[in-house]
């Protein structure tokens, strides 16, 4: 099993807080963030950890971990991010954003799941966006939920049946063998052959992991979205990282 952290995004939205640094290496009382990744991937027995850098590269200085740069971070969104690295996607491959803390279980459960592709989920989203006023669920990713299946992988909030169970994709999930290479063979493919709108992105380059994600349950793939027990938050604004601070103390 390995890790890849998706780390290159520049984070403008905590203002001056990463103007000099990346966003996944700010403090949360007295350890950055994806310091707390590599920990928790370390407990668990994921040695071998890549991270994708972008903006301030030369700031991550961590030892006995992989580095791959994406030199277009500024034009691109995740998915591509995530195919700068696809030399280390193969086997087992659990990918993480950069910009997330969890408890050590959260990464215990998704292990535990045998399937092509397992994609952590929050069923109690709601709640946490009470206190996040400044960062509304009309900007984050999520996934329908009818009779335990997936029934579709979106980016904004829309209308669905009542029978459907929406979750929120908490920005973790795992590649088994198959799913791994099915991921960068489509991928690869879409370069080739793909033009203009890409699901609820405006094209390949601009897509998230979540318009990746909803391009492999089209087509098949086997997929299953466990809804996580356990403490975990999302840092995009100064008031996100003052929840992290309070939950993580």
């Amino acid at each position: 099993m390995k890790a890849i952290i998706i780390a290159a995004g520049i984070g403008s939205r905590l203002g001056n807080l990463t103007k000099n640094l990346p966003k996944p290496l700010i403090d949360v009382n007295g350890k950055s963030i994806i310091e707390r990744q590599i920990s928790s991937f370390r407990k668990v027995g994921i040695n071998e950890i890549t991270i994708v850098t972008g903006y301030k590269k030369n700031k991550f200085i961590f030892k006995n971990i992989n580095y791959v740069f994406n030199p277009k971070y500024e034009e691109v969104e995740q998915a591509f991010s995530l195919m700068v690295a696809r030399k280390q996607i193969f086997g087992d491959v659990i990918i993480s954003f950069g910009d997330i803390i969890f408890e050590d279980k959260i990464i215990e459960q998704i292990l535990e799941i045998k399937n092509d592709v397992v994609i952590g989920v929050e069923q109690n989203w709601m709640k946490s966006y009470e206190k996040r006023e400044d960062n509304p669920p009309t900007m984050s990713d999520f996934i329908a939920i009818k009779n335990g299946k997936i029934i579709k992988l979106f980016r904004n909030l829309k209308e669905f049946d009542e029978d459907c169970v929406i979750t929120e994709f908490t920005g973790l999930f795992k590649l088994s063998p198959k799913g791994s290479k099915i991921i960068t063979e489509k991928y690869t493919f879409l370069e080739q052959n793909h033009s203009g709108k890409f699901h609820d992105a405006i094209s390949l380059k601009k897509a998230k992991i979540i318009d990746l994600l909803q391009e492999l349950y089209e087509n098949g793939i086997n997929m299953e979205a466990h809804i996580l027990k356990g403490k975990w938050c999302e840092i995009d604004t100064q008031q996100d990282l003052e929840i992290a601070k309070q939950m993580f103390k």
